[in-house]
């Protein structure tokens, strides 16, 4: 929407209603009775953490996609809660969760590689003028700038957009189509992670190993508790934010680099500077896990790092408009059937390897939404499994131009 038909622009303003929400919904999903106690009992307190926001940017308060607060979240933010979080994993556990969560997290890349082009078949079946449009605004060429979104992040859908030719009228409907179906289904993923225990016990899928971490994790703070102090909090935040700051000034000397000297790096995601920093502050705080600062997660640096991504959510949620499932409905209907196959390819796998939720939910989110949304949904399982979503990110920035092409060829078969 324009910035002048908003009522609020001040970023300091919209950071404030942000918290507030997040202070409400903390501050009543603790209530032990009465209303708030029944009401979170059904509705998860992290999706309300998410869904409150949409509102302030579907009414009309705020510009969810016009404000400078979910790039702060990003650039500042995420780093530093990534350092915070992995600084006391364990990585022999992690590397210990087997090789179901590459499987499940392969099975998502696939879901969305013939997901595409058979939503598109089974639409033109009734809307058959979407087949044979010739020129960039031909609704393949979208659908394969699409694909590089849900497969790698934003730096590749604006690659696939390059290489397809997608128009911008095309592309702008795509861009929604991506906003409002991603963010439904990761709606839908904090449903789940409220309720994995009991459908991982309905299903019978094997959670030993994810167990397992979480055990070490909590351990470890246990039998190193203690009252943390001020000079506790003040080196923590040394410690992330110094790594974000390094981070940031590698990445501004390595991305021009690539681009200069190694330009067909770009498929890797080489020339993004997001990817360099999510690996670069991934690195140091694995990196410091085998160190004493792993010492710190017994006076809370998990908890600081969810804090910060909470702010992540609330911001995330901020670009949600409930508004937009209204517009367009052929291309959310085509969004919808995408989706839907590529959660229903995921669901299949898992009941045949006996794959609990965990994967299936960091596995779908580590190809659809990237490093800035898979680390979420892994904490929302639990804190010690952010580092898992991180991990699995990364490789979606690795397979995401590759495999968006595939799919954008088996697009332009279909659609021209």
């Amino acid at each position: 929407m324009p910035q002048e038909s908003v009522l609020i622009t001040n970023n300091a303003v919209i950071l404030g209603l942000l918290a507030l929400i997040l202070g409400f919904v903390f501050y009543t999903s603790n209530l032990k009775q009465g209303f708030w106690a029944k009401f979170y009992k059904y509705v998860p307190a992290l999706l309300m953490c998410y869904f409150l926001p949409s509102l302030l940017n579907t009414f009309g308060i705020v510009d969810g996609s016009n404000n400078e607060v979910y790039s702060v979240a990003k650039y500042f933010l995420l780093p530093a809660c990534l350092v915070l979080l992995t600084l006391s994993i364990d990585l022999k556990a992690i590397m210990g969760l087997g090789k179901k969560a590459i499987i499940m997290f392969l099975t998502g890349t696939i879901g969305v590689v013939i997901g595409g082009p058979i939503a598109l078949l089974i639409v033109a079946t009734v809307m058959p003028d979407l087949l044979g449009v010739a020129g960039p605004e031909a609704l393949w060429r979208g659908m394969a700038a699409l694909a590089g979104s849900w497969i790698g992040g934003g730096a590749n859908m604006l690659a696939m957009k390059e290489i397809y030719g997608a128009g911008g009228e095309i592309f702008t409907v795509m861009v929604t189509v991506d906003i409002v179906v991603a963010n439904l289904w990761m709606a839908g993923l904090l449903l789940l992670a409220a309720r994995h225990k009991e459908i991982d016990a309905k299903t019978g899928a094997d959670t030993s190993s994810i167990d397992r971490l979480i055990d070490k994790v909590q351990q470890f703070e246990a039998q190193h508790a203690r009252k943390p102090e001020l000079h506790d909090f003040m080196i923590m935040l040394a410690l992330a934010f110094g790594a974000t700051g390094l981070a940031h000034f590698s990445a501004d000397l390595l991305v021009p680099f690539f681009v200069e000297n190694y330009p067909e790096l770009k498929k890797f995601s080489l020339h993004s500077k997001l990817f360099w920093i999510i690996v670069l502050v991934t690195t140091i705080g694995l990196g410091l896990s085998f160190t004493k600062a792993r010492q710190f997660e017994a006076v809370g640096a998990s908890k600081i790092g969810a804090s910060f991504l909470y702010v992540l959510i609330a911001t995330i949620g901020l670009h949600m408009d409930i508004a937009k499932i209204i517009e367009a409905p052929k291309y959310m209907i085509i969004g919808a059937i995408w989706m839907l196959i590529h959660v229903g390819l995921l669901f299949l796998v898992a009941k045949l390897i006996k794959a609990p939720v965990f994967y299936v939910a960091v596995g779908s989110k580590a190809n659809i939404g990237g490093a800035a949304s898979a680390p979420v949904v892994a904490s929302a399982f639990h804190p010690a499994l952010a580092p898992v979503g991180v991990l699995l990110a990364v490789l979606g920035y690795a397979l995401g131009t590759y495999m968006a092409w595939l799919c954008g060829q088996l697009l332009r078969i279909i659609g021209s």
